[in-house]
C-alpha cells in the first residue's frame, strides 16, 4: 500500500487510513482494558471522535507504533466475487503468542445498507450525543439539536433551512483539537 497511509500528518489523511482507524481503535480497547459485550457496544465504546483525528492523536506514539504493525493483503477471488454487492473484509489479530484472532468475511459491516445485524439507530444516536457533548455545554441544548437531527427525514423544507437555528452562546467553549 501506499507508504503515506502509515504517517497521515492531518485529519483528512488520517480519515483515509486504514492503518489509522484500526490503530487508534486498538489503541482505545486496550487503554479500556476489556472487549466490548457485542458488536454495537464495540461501535459505541471505542468510536472514534474529532478528538481522535487531532493534533496529539496524529502523532501518538501508541497509535503510530500499532500503524506499524499493521500490514494489508489482497482477500483474493473470493472477495472480489463478492463486490460491489458487499464490503468483503477479514481482520486478523496475531497476538504476541501467536495465536490469530480473525473475523472472519465480513460482507455487510456495520454501517452498510444490507448490514440486518447492527442497531443502526442507537449507533447514530450515540454519535450524534457524543459530537453534540463536543459542542453544547449543556445537556438540554444539545438533546434539541441532535433530536431535530433525527427527525429530519420527516421535516419541511422551511423546518430543514432552520435545522441550525440556535443559540451560539449555548456552544461550548474549549481549545482547538488541531492545537
Amino acid at each position: 500500500g501506499d507508504p503515506a497511509k502509515k504517517d497521515p500528518k492531518t485529519r483528512q489523511s488520517a480519515d483515509h487510513s486504514m492503518a489509522f482507524i484500526v490503530s487508534r481503535i486498538l489503541v482505545k480497547a486496550i487503554k479500556e482494558g476489556k472487549v466490548p459485550s457485542s458488536m454495537d457496544d464495540a461501535w459505541k465504546e471505542l468510536m472514534l471522535s474529532p478528538y481522535d483525528y487531532g493534533k496529539e492523536a496524529l502523532y501518538d506514539a501508541e497509535t503510530r507504533a500499532m500503524m506499524q504493525k499493521i500490514t494489508f493483503s489482497h482477500g483474493g477471488p473470493e472477495f472480489d466475487a463478492k463486490y460491489p454487492d458487499g464490503i468483503p473484509t477479514q481482520i486478523d489479530i496475531t497476538l504476541k503468542g501467536g495465536e490469530t484472532l480473525s473475523s472472519g468475511m465480513v460482507m455487510y459491516p456495520s454501517g452498510h445498507a444490507r448490514n440486518t445485524s447492527a442497531d443502526l439507530d442507537d449507533i447514530l444516536m450515540h454519535k450524534n450525543k457524543m459530537l453534540g457533548d463536543i459542542v453544547f455545554a449543556d445537556e438540554s441544548t444539545r438533546e434539541t439539536f441532535v433530536n431535530r437531527l433525527v427527525d429530519m427525514k420527516d421535516a419541511s423544507p422551511a423546518e430543514v433551512g432552520k435545522l441550525y437555528e440556535f443559540d451560539f452562546d449555548a456552544i461550548k467553549s474549549h481549545p482547538c483539537i488541531d492545537g
